[in-house]
């Protein structure tokens, strides 16, 4: 989901599962700082979690399970847990075959991809679209899309492919400082194997990609599955026919974009010319 005007709430659910973790932490006689650190999470996510400011990943109860001894009731809870309320009507789909998939491969040509950005960045491109968030509302979509980043980090770890055209790089989105941190953190974010950066390159004759941003996902059942996204509306593809069409064009944008090294050459590149 690139953006989303869909104003991400703090639910009732939320907040009690954050209060039940809480409650299992200090029965175990921890700080949030020793459960983050026994969880390989950070001590800002644990307590948005407590705080019911943060939908847990699948990840992050399995652990909690575990390391709290919660007797399944994290397990049971999180079952309930409104994290929906806090995403686009059209993406829920999506984000719900996302938690377990095994591979996503995600083409964007509007804005850096979302499990790439930076806060700045999502900041600026939040208020750059009509209408304008609360500050209220800014602060609850930031942090829904921090909490979807978990992705990146899950285990077992998913196979991620990003292109990115070299356009929404250069448009600068935010200033030059956004901009400066953005691309030292797309080169920091890609370094771990199981994530791939490529750069379509801004002058290309041959381009697979044409009909705009696709994203295809991996079932652990090995099935694919499509996702195109417009303007308020988001369409998941399961039509066999249709995703293989979206699996022969991302093939061909991979082939036609720089390769990773090359690609990270160039931002580094052009991170030392601002």
């Amino acid at each position: 989901m690139a953006n989303s005007s869909t104003a991400v709430e703090s639910s009732d659910s939320l907040r009690v599962f954050g209060a039940a973790l809480k409650t299992f932490r200090e029965r175990a006689l921890l700080t949030q700082e020793q459960l983050a650190e026994r969880l390989n999470y950070s001590h800002a996510s644990v307590a948005s979690v407590e705080q019911g400011r943060r939908m847990p990943t699948a990840v992050f109860v399995e652990r909690a399970e575990e390391e709290l001894e919660a007797f399944g009731v994290l397990r049971a809870m999180v079952r309930h847990v409104g994290r929906q309320r806090g995403l686009a009507v059209w993406f829920r789909e999506w984000a719900r075959l996302e938690e377990t998939a095994v591979g996503l491969c995600t083409y964007e040509c509007r804005v850096v991809p979302g499990l790439l950005q930076t806060e700045a960045y999502t900041r600026a491109v939040m208020l750059n679209v009509p209408p304008p968030p609360t500050q209220e509302q800014l602060e609850q979509r930031i942090a829904a899309r921090r909490a979807r980043q978990d992705l990146l980090r899950r285990e077992p770890p998913i196979a991620f492919s990003f292109i990115v055209e070299e356009s929404v790089l250069l448009r600068h989105t935010g200033g030059e400082e956004v901009t400066r941190e953005l691309l030292g953190h797309l080169l920091a974010r890609t370094e771990p194997w199981n994530v791939e950066l490529q750069i379509m390159p801004q002058r290309q004759p041959y381009h697979a990609g044409t009909d705009g941003p696709m994203q295809l996902l991996e079932t652990p059942e090995r099935q694919w599955v499509g996702y195109a996204e417009g303007q308020k509306t988001g369409q998941l593809i399961s039509d066999r026919e249709a995703v293989s069409v979206m699996q022969m064009r991302y093939a061909k944008m991979r082939s036609q974009a720089l390769s990773p090294a090359d690609s990270a050459e160039l931002l580094q590149r052009m991170r030392g010319a601002l």
